[in-house]
């Protein structure tokens, strides 16, 4: 679906330019707003310090044959090869829903849930240590990272994470599941915690998630409530249609989409009605584009519909970005939240996409679209931090 841009001040209507690079070829820095880092480190046993192809070698060796094993997009050298130097990264703990196999993140009770998400802590922790990556905790954490990666820097050639600065990243619960009672979250706060979702698929404690239908619990007002008071940034992703309406209603502090698509284009109710996108743009959020190939294009059916044969590119994730620019009117509202090896590889992203480094290349299709440098420097990175220093502007 080739769209010119919205015609909106913001956005210039000349001939594109080459936006993958700055001026001095160098890649413009990139911020992701949704990575299951210590998810893929626990439960997927990958060592995300190796270069990627040292990640697929191991799993290959070991005759590794599920879904996505062997050809993961995500490791932090190639997250520095890439110049993706700011992320969202999860903690994902949730129940066991009904019919479920009791496999990766799923627990029986919320417990097992609480004790899985403080591994995940830990995991980041230990890496924090050994200086790849750096929280960020305060708007002060923020502008320090973002100063950091501003610095215009040639493209890597090698795969050194060592050799680069750490990734700045902020820390999110995707699923409230770890969270044994709200009166928890100030806890939760002081080890770092900053985004909260209250579902993911299925029902969570707080709320219907993804594929269900309904609102929020009980103890869902209470959550977001306390959530709202402390200063937490509430992430609608996942949450059920009814959900997100009572959540919105509820929550008075900042809201965020991390990983999100548009139902417009792909019908599903994982996705994000046109209202939905209005509400959320109205709130001043921003919605960060999905890379997970059902999410693209419609008709996708899992186990069936494959990467080649489904032809999804690169050019169907900016089709939703622009689609949501078109309801916004201008393009302060979109951003990456790629969710890459989100429990998926290449056998189930863009065929054009060989590793995270390549989210690069949605700036220069959205160039020859007619979207202006400056543009897409708000996609790539502009809008998350200008969403950042609102939310924590005081």
């Amino acid at each position: 679906m080739e769209r010119g841009p919205v015609l909106c001040k913001l956005i210039r209507l000349t001939s594109p330019s080459p936006c993958r690079f700055t001026t001095d070829g160098s890649f413009m820095f990139l911020f992701d707003a949704h990575l299951d880092l210590a998810w893929n480190a626990i439960e997927w046993n990958r060592d995300l310090t190796l270069p990627l192809e040292a990640i697929r070698d191991r799993e290959i060796s070991r005759k590794m044959t599920a879904k996505a094993r062997g050809v993961n997009t995500v490791s932090l050298p190639e997250m520095v090869h890439g110049r993706v130097g700011m992320v969202i990264g999860t903690l994902l703990a949730r129940l066991i829903r009904e019919h479920e196999n009791p496999s990766f993140c799923r627990y029986d009770h919320m417990e097992a849930a609480h004790g899985a998400a403080m591994g995940q802590l830990a995991w980041y922790k230990a890496i924090e240590k050994r200086g790849l990556l750096k929280f960020i905790h305060t708007a002060k954490d923020l502008e320090e990272s973002v100063a950091t990666w501003s610095q215009p820097n040639q493209k890597r050639t090698d795969q050194s994470a060592q050799a680069a600065p750490p990734i700045g990243m902020i820390l999110s619960m995707e699923g409230a599941d770890p969270i044994l009672d709200p009166s928890e979250l100030e806890t939760w706060w002081s080890l770092g915690l900053r985004i909260i979702g209250p579902a993911h698929y299925g029902v969570s404690p707080y709320a219907h998630g993804t594929s269900t239908i309904g609102g929020l619990f009980p103890q869902g007002p209470r959550l977001l409530k306390e959530m709202e008071r402390l200063g937490f940034i509430l992430d609608v992703t996942h949450l059920a249609d009814q959900a997100f309406d009572e959540a919105i209603d509820l929550f008075g502090g900042p809201v965020l989409a991390s990983h999100h698509n548009c139902r417009a284009l792909v019908p599903d109710q994982r996705q994000l009605s046109d209202e939905q996108i209005k509400i959320l743009i109205q709130r001043g959020a921003v919605i960060g584009a999905a890379f997970d190939a059902w999410m693209l294009i419609p008709g996708w059916q899992r186990g069936m519909t494959t990467v080649e044969s489904s032809g999804v590119l690169l050019s169907h994730v900016a089709d939703h970005v622009d689609h949501i620019c078109q309801l916004a009117g201008n393009t302060r509202h979109v951003g990456l939240g790629s969710d890459l090896d989100g429990g998926f590889g290449k056998e189930q992203s863009p065929g054009d996409l060989e590793s995270i480094a390549d989210l690069q290349r949605i700036g220069e299709i959205l160039a020859k679209r007619g979207y202006s440098e400056s543009d897409i420097t708000a996609f790539n990175h502009g809008n998350w931090i200008r969403f950042f220093r609102q939310a924590w502007k005081h």
